[in-house]
C-alpha cells in the first residue's frame, strides 16, 4: 500500500495548483491513501499559512474530494500545526480531522528554515541551535497534542551541521516521542534541499526503529509535480533500517499497513 500523508495546498500562500490537481496526480501515481495536511492557520508567520476564516473552505474541499474520489482513492483530512506555544489555534488543535502533524519551523521566533533568514545561522552557535531544535521537538511531543512528527531533523535543511553527535543530540527526544506514542514521517523534501537527504536521516531513522517509533510518509508537496516526490526512495531507507510496515490514520485512530 502506497501512504503519502504530507501535502499543501494554495492556500498555504506558497504552493501552487488545485486540491483536485493533485487528487487526479495521486491516483495516476496510484497512491492509495493521499492526505492534505495543510500549514494549519496562526497568528504568527500568516505570509506561510492559510487563514482562520479559510479553515472552512479547506475542510469543505478535502470532504468534497474525498466523496468524489471514493472509488479510486482514500483522501485524508489533516493540518500541519506549528508548535509555537501562544500561537497555536485552538480550534485546529480540537478539530475533527484523521491526523495532526507537529512540526517545529521556528527557535525563539527564528524561522530557520526559511532561505529568508538564512544569514542568522552565522550570527549563532551551530550545536546551540540543534540542541534547541531538538529540545522545541521534545516539548511538542510531551504536548500530547499531535500524532506524527514532521521532518524530524529538518535544522540541517541548509546543511549547517553540529560538531557535535547527531544521535546523541537528538537520543532524548527520541525517546520522548516513543514515550508519547507518536509516529515520524520519512519526508523526502529535503533531497530538493541543500542537504539533499530525507528527513530524518539514516542514523536518526535507526534511533526510532530501536525506540520502537513507527513510521509513515509524506512528499511535503507544493506543487502538483512534487505529488509522491521521492517515494521510492524513502521505502528504500526504511528498509534499509529494517522497516517492513507504515501507519496511517483514521479519525486519529492509528492502522498499520505493510508497504
Amino acid at each position: 500500500m502506497r501512504i503519502d500523508l504530507h501535502n499543501h495546498t494554495y492556500l498555504c500562500n506558497h504552493a501552487t495548483g488545485s486540491m483536485e490537481e493533485y487528487v487526479l496526480k495521486a491516483i495516476e501515481l496510484e497512491i492509495d491513501q493521499f492526505g492534505f495536511s495543510d500549514h494549519a492557520p496562526m497568528k504568527y508567520d500568516p505570509k506561510y499559512r492559510m487563514t482562520l476564516e479559510q479553515k472552512e473552505i479547506y475542510e469543505k474541499e478535502v470532504l468534497r474530494l474525498r466523496e468524489k474520489y471514493s472509488d479510486k482513492i482514500k483522501i485524508l483530512l489533516a493540518y500541519e500545526v506549528d508548535f509555537l506555544n501562544g500561537y497555536m489555534e485552538e480550534s485546529i488543535l480540537k478539530s475533527d480531522v484523521d491526523y495532526l502533524m507537529g512540526s517545529v519551523h521556528f527557535i525563539d521566533n527564528w524561522g530557520f528554515d526559511n532561505p529568508e533568514f538564512i544569514g542568522e545561522y552565522k550570527n549563532k552557535d551551530i550545536n546551540k541551535i540543534w540542541q534547541d531544535y531538538f529540545d522545541a521537538i521534545t516539548q511538542m511531543a510531551k504536548s500530547g497534542l499531535f500524532d506524527i512528527v514532521s521532518h524530524l531533523d529538518l535544522i540541517k535543511v541548509f546543511k549547517f551541521l553540529p560538531d557535535k553527535d547527531i544521535k546523541t543530540i537528538a537520543k532524548d527526544t527520541i525517546r520522548q516521542i516513543k514515550r508519547s506514542d507518536m509516529c515520524v514521517e520519512i519526508n523526502p523534501a529535503g533531497l530538493r534541499k541543500p542537504i539533499s537527504e530525507p528527513y530524518p536521516s539514516k542514523e536518526l531513522l535507526e534511533l526510532c526503529i530501536e525506540n520502537g517509533i513507527p513510521i509513515t510518509f509524506g512528499s511535503d508537496a507544493h506543487s502538483v509535480d512534487q505529488i509522491g516526490f521521492g517515494y521510492d526512495e524513502s521505502v528504500r531507507l526504511a528498509k534499509e533500517v529494517g522497516y517492513s510496515s507504515c501507519v496511517t490514520f483514521e479519525k486519529r485512530d492509528r492502522i498499520r499497513v505493510v508497504f
